[in-house]
């Protein structure tokens, strides 16, 4: 009876084990994500990024390549090598990339990401205007010498906007920008320039601080600000 009775469990637990291991496999899909884990992502790693809105569009910072969502699978070899490699898609508003991130996952890839709301949810939770860096620090700058570099005022609203004043803290600092009026979804370069001897004497001698100012007719971001640093010494 012992026997019999191992015999049967032995039995059991082979058929079991075929059965578990023969059984077919989930299959692996595509990962859906948002903005805030989309930003989190190339804050943190270095992902594949692919844009596959047809008609091609403004493409978001970060993007490395452009793909028709209906060519991703004549296009694989635009992708890395690695069938495990993150890549990140998207489009305008979520539907091409799905299609573009099953493609991929038929393909072999293991780590696809899709960005739900595409554009136009990463729009919506970007929403401002900006200059920037917000500090720039010019380093050492020689009394009688003229130092100068470059700000970027982004739009990002769906709103058209203009500079109504830029003004700077001190005469020694010139703010120019290239545009008065900004797009949509676009930036401008604003020139600064800074002259310590404008003054003839020595009232900007030593550590510095000049700040640049920017209003807009925005009614929700229409004051700006940003700050250039130095330390100025005579030869």
């Amino acid at each position: 009876m012992g026997r019999k009775l191992f015999l049967a469990l032995a039995g059991l637990i082979l058929a079991l084990s075929i059965f578990w291991f023969s059984r077919p496999k989930p299959p692996i899909a595509y990962q859906n994500i948002s903005v805030t884990e989309f930003d989190a992502i190339l804050a943190k790693s270095d992902p594949f990024v692919v844009d596959v809105h047809t008609p091609e569009q403004k493409h978001l910072a970060g993007t490395d390549v452009f793909i028709d969502y209906t060519q991703i699978g004549n296009r694989l070899y635009a992708f890395p090598a690695d069938k495990n490699a993150e890549i990140l898609v998207y489009c305008r508003t979520g539907s091409m990339s799905q299609t573009a991130s099953q493609v991929l996952i038929n393909a072999g890839y293991t780590n696809v990401k899709n960005l739900v709301g595409g554009v136009t949810a990463w729009r919506e939770q970007h929403q401002g205007i900006f200059l920037s860096p917000a500090t720039y620090d010019l380093g050492t700058v020689i009394y009688g010498d003229v130092a100068s570099t470059d700000f970027t005022l982004q739009n990002s609203t769906d709103k058209e906007i203009k500079l109504t004043k830029v003004s700077t803290s001190c005469s020694c600092t010139k703010a120019s920008p290239q545009q008065t009026t900004i797009a949509p979804w676009e930036t401008t370069t604003i020139s600064v320039t800074f002259d310590p001897a404008v003054h003839k004497d020595d009232t900007d001698l030593g550590d510095i601080t000049r700040t640049i100012y920017l209003d807009t007719n925005h009614p929700n971001f229409d004051h700006l600000t940003a700050t250039i640093t130095a330390r100025v010494i005579k030869k």
